[in-house]
């Protein structure tokens, strides 16, 4: 399966809960720090979610 690299470029601070949670569970927990994971659809769904405060680059 194809991989994803996840990137924070903003910050969760006045976002709501459930975005903040979707970062962690990503595994962004600080700005600019860099992820990678499988490309499945649970995972693409939730960077849909936070699409405004990450980059997302295929691997």
């Amino acid at each position: 399966m194809a991989k994803i690299r996840i990137k924070q470029i903003k910050s969760k601070i006045d976002r709501p809960e459930n975005q903040k949670r979707n970062l962690e569970a990503l595994g962004l927990r600080k700005l600019n720090q860099t992820v990678e994971h499988e490309a499945t659809p649970q995972i693409l769904g939730m960077v849909r979610k936070v699409s405004h405060l990450v980059i997302t680059e295929n691997i």
